[in-house]
């Protein structure tokens, strides 16, 4: 081993420590609703060193990195035996995205990735590129990760290669290492995207959020969030889809939507958070949005603020693919307090933080879109108005 290798070696490796054990903080006053964090909590520097470098003087003697890692993002999340757990879309600098365990004792910094990413195993069919799981501890007592599955599409000419199929891809597992692969979801739909496994059972059936598309990228004249029940999930065939929350024009939902992670069993029903994209001039504009659905009757929904939840917001505004937020995990402890990842742009994790009271007064109480400029007018004057009253009620005394 030289001096320079042994030198640049230790370089790497103090920088990736104290990446990891860098404290986050609250960014600013926020907004009432959750708080923002300074930091990610997930980006690919999170990579380890003996990930991206061979670190043998013998055959990497000028120590570069032989598995480049471009991003990290798109995270599902779970709470497992007291850590804070990130089931992420790593994407290596070849394009081909697969799912690594990030864990943290605390939900809002020090995540370290698992020595191995997970060993997916594939179907008959192998999957060209894997991403975006979502993560369910379903009440079977199994935990299932649904994932998009990425193949390329049998029918497209051989002078287009971005022609691809879409599929929800289904496996299990019980400790995150060992994973069962089941066969993909079938649906009616042509293709499907940000698919979510309901963590109940509703009437013996496993019940499904899904998303139709027409193609791999264009939701077509499908779109929305549909929802859907099977008998078995071991070869899970939905044979019917009610869209529960369409698309609508000039929305921050109007272009396409999906749900994000599961929904949050409260006593006031369920809480879903999704995602909305519209076309801009600089680009389709990808946010999330919250709704209720009643606690019983699960295509019911029953509460829909309108406009973001949250949005792309300084620098999570840059990345591959920019102003874009997404999520597919969130957290709920034991006192409330709920962890919100999203990534931004395609290329790094976030957190937020709130309460489910928080929450509920949010989704419950925030006025829902009038989807005319004129009711926007309206509402607002309605809040300034009450205002008003109360100032004057202050003078009076």
């Amino acid at each position: 081993m030289t001096r320079e290798f042994e030198q640049r070696l230790s370089a790497l490796e103090n920088a990736y420590k104290k990446l990891i054990t860098m404290p986050n903080k609250i960014a600013g006053l926020g907004n009432g609703v959750y708080d923002r964090y300074i930091n990610p909590v997930l980006t690919a520097a999170h990579a380890p060193v003996f990930w991206k470098y061979d670190l043998n003087p013998k055959t990497n003697p000028y120590l570069m990195e032989r598995f480049g890692v471009n991003a990290a993002f798109n995270a599902g999340a779970i709470k497992w035996k007291g850590k804070y757990l990130l089931m992420a879309r790593v994407e290596g600098v070849d394009r081909k995205s697969f799912f690594a365990i990030a864990e943290s004792p605390n939900g809002v910094d020090n995540f370290t990735f698992w020595e191995k990413p997970v060993n997916m195993p594939e179907t008959d069919e192998p999957d060209t590129n894997i991403y975006d799981a979502r993560l369910t501890e379903h009440a079977d007592g199994w935990v299932y990760a649904l994932f998009c599955t990425e193949r390329r599409d049998p029918e497209a000419p051989a002078y287009d290669q971005s022609m691809a199929v879409a599929a929800c891809g289904i496996a299990r597992t019980r400790d995150f290492i060992n994973w069962e692969r089941l066969p993909d979801l079938k649906t009616p739909s042509a293709q499907q995207r940000n698919v979510v496994l309901h963590p109940e059972f509703v009437n013996g059936k496993y019940a499904f959020y899904t998303r139709p598309q027409d193609s791999f990228i264009n939701a077509g004249k499908g779109g929305g969030i549909g929802f859907g029940v099977c008998d078995n999930i071991e070869h899970a065939v939905i044979d019917h889809e009610d869209i529960i929350d369409n698309k609508i024009y000039h929305t921050v939902y109007e272009a396409k939507n999906g749900q994000g992670p599961a929904p949050i069993k409260t006593e006031h029903g369920w809480l879903h958070l999704a995602h909305g994209v519209r076309n801009t001039a600089a680009g389709l504009r990808y946010v999330l949005y919250m709704f209720m659905t009643d606690l019983h009757d699960l295509t019911k929904v029953t509460h829909k603020p309108g406009g973001y939840f949250i949005a792309p917001a300084d620098d999570e505004c840059m990345g591959d693919v920019p102003n874009v937020v997404f999520c597919n995990g969130w957290i709920t402890d034991e006192d409330g307090r709920v962890y919100i990842y999203y990534a931004s742009s395609d290329t790094r994790m976030h957190v937020a933080t709130a309460t489910l009271p928080k929450l509920l007064d949010y989704v419950m109480n925030n006025p829902a879109d009038g989807l005319r400029s004129a009711t926007s007018v309206e509402t607002l004057n309605k809040i300034i108005a009450a205002n008003n009253n109360i100032l004057d009620q202050e003078k009076k005394g």
